[in-house]
């Protein structure tokens, strides 16, 4: 059977090395790509392909997916990526068969890895709704129960694959010596500042062994609303109290929704009451097995009193404002809160590099997207900033982005964390899991 694996560089990968790169009966002739800029046009390397494919397979963009199809005598095309409308994995799937190649997407059954040690999972029904933050509070909560904590990130191979097989993140200069680009620096770099360590790269059978062996308790931190690669013993799913209609209309976001074990309401101080009563409704109709609890998503800014009455710049988490779909963030929420007397359109002052993901996503509001998956986008980032007419920059990316680019400006970071709800906590949830699983008494 010869295949096509869509994807992102991300699960795309994965699904090829656990269910793939040793199956005899199946040749993957050719991965795509989309969402992320500069992944197409290179090769997944014969090193990590294994002996079966000794020249690599090519990486070719996805509106080349008839082209391949036709020219490789496509059997099967498989879906491999995350936090898209239904219909857009339903487009594709038209386009395979009228190619006549069957369409598949691979299932947690198929492409979950067994962990050793207990293995808690957060996901996320949407890129943006938090999951990442409550990550963070997790690893800092089961270490103040004494528990070593390896967290796995879902994956964001970027550069040179090879050398990402396995990444290990402990400090800084770890993500230096791997010229992280700002969205691993965005998933990474919270966690080392907590005190933690972060493993992911390509291929998870080893990232897994590495992580277990310094490790009394596992964490998957999911990207996008992807599910998760490792088999959780507890699956923690997060849903976006500001978004409250998309608990069910996103690949595979529903997914996530219907398997896990607790289902956060998360960002209920920031939204609508009866927001979060319509979602809470709506997550336990489509998963009436699991717990619900709500979140909170308090946001401060270092140093409020220089933004009022300021021109401002509000720099956002970029996938979040990007494929996530949300024409601004938390940066902006704080920014207005704090009395500035302007948000300053980016647009004006961004060049080609920039300009063209506004085209890409016209979703986006008065707000610039971190982006840096290249240093022509980090370049490009630096000089949207200082080009402005804006007085101060307020920084809601969660790294420290002043340390990776010289302007002009003040940068005021905005800051935000999960908060449980006293009223509905998630803490006793985790307080029953180590009681079953993890090797210290709570």
């Amino acid at each position: 059977m010869r295949i096509v694996i869509l994807g992102a560089a991300g699960r795309d990968f994965h699904n090829f090395n656990v269910v793939y790169r040793d199956d005899p009966t199946a040749t993957v002739v050719a991965f795509t790509a989309t969402q992320i800029p500069g992944i197409a046009n290179r090769t997944y390397p014969a090193s990590l392909a294994g002996p079966r494919y000794p020249k690599g397979i090519p990486i070719v963009p996805e509106a080349q997916l008839e082209e391949v199809c036709r020219a490789q005598r496509v059997d099967q095309v498989v879906f491999a990526y995350s936090d898209v409308p239904h219909a857009h994995v339903m487009h594709l799937a038209s386009r395979s068969l009228a190619e006549g190649a069957d369409f598949t997407l691979l299932g947690p059954r198929r492409t979950m890895l067994a962990a050793s040690r207990p293995v808690i999972a957060v996901s996320g029904l949407r890129t943006g709704c938090g999951k990442s933050p409550i990550s963070r509070w997790l690893a800092g909560y089961l270490r103040r129960h004494r528990l070593h904590v390896s967290v796995l990130r879902h994956p964001m191979p970027y550069g040179d694959l090879i050398r990402e097989r396995v990444q290990r993140f402990a400090s800084r200069a770890d993500l230096a010596a791997a010229n992280c680009t700002i969205e691993e620096r965005e998933e990474y770099e919270p966690h080392i500042a907590a005190g933690g360590v972060v493993f992911a790269g390509v291929d998870y059978a080893r990232i897994l062994r590495a992580a277990e062996a310094e490790a009394d308790v596992l964490i998957w931190d999911g990207g996008n609303n992807d599910f998760p690669f490792i088999r959780p013993d507890l699956h923690i799913a997060v849903a976006d109290a500001l978004r409250p209609e998309q608990v069910t209309t996103h690949h595979p976001g529903e997914t996530v929704a219907r398997m896990a074990d607790i289902l956060v309401a998360n960002k209920a101080d920031a939204a609508r009451p009866e927001d979060v009563v319509a979602l809470i409704a709506l997550l336990r109709e489509v998963n009436p097995r699991a717990t619900v609890v709500r979140g909170f998503s308090p946001v401060r800014l270092d140093d409020a009193a220089s933004v009022r009455g300021r021109r401002v710049l509000v720099v956002e988490d970029g996938p979040t404002i990007t494929h996530g779909g949300m024409p601004s963030g938390a940066g902006a929420a704080a920014a207005l809160a704090a009395g500035a007397a302007e948000l300053v359109d980016p647009r004006r002052s961004a060049p080609a590099e920039l300009l063209a993901v506004f085209a890409a996503f016209p979703h986006i509001g008065q707000v610039l997207p971190a982006m840096g998956y290249s240093p022509e986008q980090l370049a490009a980032l630096g000089q949207t900033i200082a080009a402005s007419d804006a007085e101060v920059v307020v920084v809601a990316t969660p790294i420290d982005l002043a340390a990776l680019l010289s302007v002009n400006k003040p940068m005021i970071r905005a800051r935000y964390d999960f908060a449980e709800d006293p009223a509905a906590p998630l803490s006793p949830l985790i307080d029953t899991f180590l009681r079953e699983h993890a090797r210290r008494p709570v």
